[in-house]
């Protein structure tokens, strides 16, 4: 072992797991102690602010001034004595993260000293500089102004000594730079098209919520190593490095003992997600050495998102204190599990409905049919817009290796919820549908649905969009990406189809068609529609890519390609009648996400480059001029070497193959960036120059296995997995 790789995996060995000070109390007791929650605004502001901010939260009413103004001074008294003395505006713009620009609360006095200063415009509305973030060609980068906007939904925060203030970013002309806004606008759309649907059910249901329970899975590597990978640190992933003999084949890491220094981690950082009102819940080894999962209690998603963009931060930042660094690539080492962040859906009413749960009765069975049918159907008609809405040049690597979904579009239902689908796309409607003595509805031949328990579905690792029970579980997010993203497709398009729904649901009943009968034959229509998303298999069978494609779903697995179904025709159509993006707004985002691409990849290309020529290649050449001078001296004394030579041929080969192969490569990298079209760019960058990366990792993890341990610098697989 290199002197250099004995001092780093020394230091992994020798770190001991940082002391973390126990919290006074129970996390009861220190909940949201961070938070500008309801508690804290009650106490902070007067009843009529209260009621109006409430009111606000809920129903979307105007502020005036005069209520912002209030609002402020009880949101800066309660961030003063809170230890704050900054203020910013926290939003996440088309970088996929968060952003945020902190201002004082300290303002001259004109006397010589300072005051405490916050006004409710300040708190409204700020005006960021739009020009250095993402744009995909809204903003030029002579036009700086954008604005970011309070989001009164989700509640301010104290990080450090910051009140952060959730918002909106917007550009100056008016259309989305972040996440957020287009998330708003897609909840505010199904919240509208299901309540309309759950009318012909219940006349009480006003507000339908959308709900999200993300799983956060993560690798943890000590910080020494890490610090003399390159890759690692520039790229989020090993470019290079051969498997462990011992990885995860033994299954022995998944929920076993928790590693002292990661449980340290864990509660330093349970704590610091508790005080900030992130409800956590779960924590647990995951499939792959190093990798470790955590997951909250269901919220509302814009909440949700807020959290978990706000959880990968601290995350962060605790790791460090634990001389700890967390990996949140999707696939950051060759040959075991990637990273996931399974964004379990599901949609309630305000009357405590579950409209993905089976009911008690045949009424409330057929409303939970209707909406199953409904999602699925959105599922099916936009399968390769939800694709795009996960794909990167990071999850790409996942999708479809070490049981990850695939990059193919399915949902899984389970046998008995298949069942009924399947009866009832085989039922006439007189035989499903009746009513009996007292008019009361019955649906024949599926009055078991109520029986159905939560977990009678089995689940299926390798579906992307499986039904679990009660919820949707949409596995096949990334890691490290923006919940929202696929929040907004799914909802969006969910609203679409309620819509459709309704309006053909209306049109039949208004032909003379009982509204019962009419909401079934629109289900059974359906069924049929949409049946070729239906998948309960094996996800990574060939079998299944071919039935697939034979089946018209999206079966592209390019990134570049599968960013254009954010300009499909009936994409464009979905998003502009429900009002959640304009045309202009989605061309911007698709140029983000190419140009996004391009740069990864370029990265990545630049990094291995570096790499193979000026570590890989010395130590080899070293290694090989060892061998040489040894088979020159035992020449000397008569003695054959066939296996010496064997070897150093073996280390020529390797060696001329990874110089060849890097100057290929870069060059195909000089050509592509000749390119001013993004999207022949990034298709340049994918089919000409990402194709190298395998082949020359290839016969640098042959030569890690050849060369001598003491000459290689880089710490390797079996050191960077297993936490000491």
């Amino acid at each position: 072992m290199s002197l250099l790789r004995f001092k780093m995996v020394d230091a992994a060995i020798n770190h001991r797991a940082v002391e973390v000070t126990p919290p006074a109390g129970r996390p009861s007791d220190y909940f949201g102690s961070k938070v500008f929650n309801r508690d804290a605004m009650r106490k902070y502001l007067d009843g009529k602010t209260f009621e109006a901010l409430t009111d606000t939260m809920e129903h979307g009413a105007p502020l005036t001034q005069e209520l912002a103004d209030k609002i402020a001074a009880g949101m800066k008294q309660w961030a003063l004595e809170h230890g704050a003395d900054h203020y910013t505006h926290w939003f996440q713009p088309l970088t996929g993260g968060t952003a945020e620009k902190h201002d004082g609360f300290a303002e001259p006095d004109k006397r010589g000293g300072v005051l405490e200063e916050f006004s409710g415009k300040l708190l409204v509305q700020q005006e960021p500089d739009a020009s250095s973030f993402p744009s995909g060609g809204i903003r030029n980068t002579f036009e700086a102004r954008g604005y970011s906007a309070w989001d009164p939904a989700s509640p301010a925060f104290i990080v450090d000594t910051t009140l952060c203030i959730p918002t909106v970013f917007i550009a100056y002309t008016g259309e989305a730079l972040d996440y957020k806004a287009p998330l708003l606008r897609a909840l505010s759309a199904v919240d509208k098209a299901a309540v309309e649907v759950c009318r012909y059910f219940d006349k009480g249901v006003d507000k339908v919520f959308s709900y999200l329970g993300w799983e956060q899975e993560y690798f943890l590597v000590d910080e020494s190593l890490c610090a003399v990978r390159p890759d690692l640190q520039l790229t989020g992933r090993t470019l290079m490095g051969h498997e462990s003999a011992k990885n995860q084949q033994l299954e022995d890491h998944y929920f076993g003992a928790i590693p002292s220094r990661v449980l340290a981690f864990m509660k330093d950082l349970e704590y610091e997600s508790l005080k900030l009102g992130i409800p956590v819940k779960t924590r647990h080894n995951e499939v792959a050495p190093n990798q470790f999962e955590l997951a909250p209690v269901y919220e509302e998603v814009n909440l949700a998102n807020d959290h978990n963009q706000l959880l990968m931060i601290i995350m962060d930042k605790v790791a460090r204190r634990h001389n700890f660094r967390v990996l949140l690539h999707e696939k950051p080492f060759k040959g075991v599990n990637g990273s996931g962040k399974h964004c379990n859906w599901s949609l309630g009413t305000n009357t405590g409905v579950n409209l993905f749960g089976p009911g008690k009765t045949p009424s409330e069975n057929l409303q939970f049919i209707t909406f199953l049918v409904n999602v699925i159907a959105a599922v099916y008609k936009h399968n390769g817009l939800l694709k795009a809405s996960i794909m990167s040049a990071t999850n790409a690597h996942r999708l479809g290796a070490n049981e990850a979904p695939p990059a193919i579009i399915s949902t899984f239902l389970g046998a008995q919820v298949s069942a009924v689908l399947d009866k009832l796309e085989a039922s006439r409607g007189e035989d499903a549908i009746r009513f009996d003595a007292k008019n009361l509805l019955r649906m024949s031949g599926i009055s078991h649905i109520p029986t159905l328990m939560i977990d009678n579905t089995d689940r299926n690792r390798t579906s992307p969009f499986a039904f679990t029970g009660n919820r949707f579980e949409f596995r096949a997010v990334g890691s490290s990406a923006n919940c929202a993203e696929s929040m907004i497709m799914l909802n969006a398009a969910l609203a679409e189809q309620l819509t459709i729904f309704k309006s053909r649901v209306d049109e039949a009943i208004n032909a003379g068609i009982r509204k019962e009968q009419a909401i079934y034959e629109q289900v059974k229509h359906l069924i049929k529609e949409c049946k070729a998303i239906r998948f309960d298999g094996n996800g990574y069978s060939d079998e299944w890519k071919d039935e697939a494609a034979a089946r018209g779903l999206d079966c592209e697995t390019s990134a570049p390609l599968t960013f254009d179904r954010y300009l499909d025709p009936a994409t464009v159509e979905m998003f502009s009648s429900t009002g959640v993006y304009t045309k202009v707004e989605l061309e911007a985002r698709t140029e983000v996400k190419r140009e996004t691409y391009t740069k990864k990849i370029q990265i990545e290309g630049r990094v291995l480059g570096d790499l193979a020529m000026n570590h890989i290649v010395p130590i080899a050449s070293k290694y090989e001029a060892m061998l040489l001078d040894k088979v020159y001296k035992m020449s000397q004394l008569g003695m054959e070497s066939r296996t010496d030579m064997d070897l150093i041929r073996r280390i020529q080969e390797h060696t001329a193959e990874i110089q060849t192969l890097t100057l290929e490569m870069t060059d195909a990298r000089r050509l592509a960036n000749k390119i001013t079209d993004e999207r022949q760019k990034a298709l340049a960058y994918h089919d000409t120059v990402a194709q190298y990366f395998d082949r020359i990792r290839y016969h640098i993890d042959k030569l890690e296995e050849i060369i001598d341990d003491q000459l290689w610098t880089l710490p390797k697989y079996r050191e960077l997995l297993f936490i000491r």
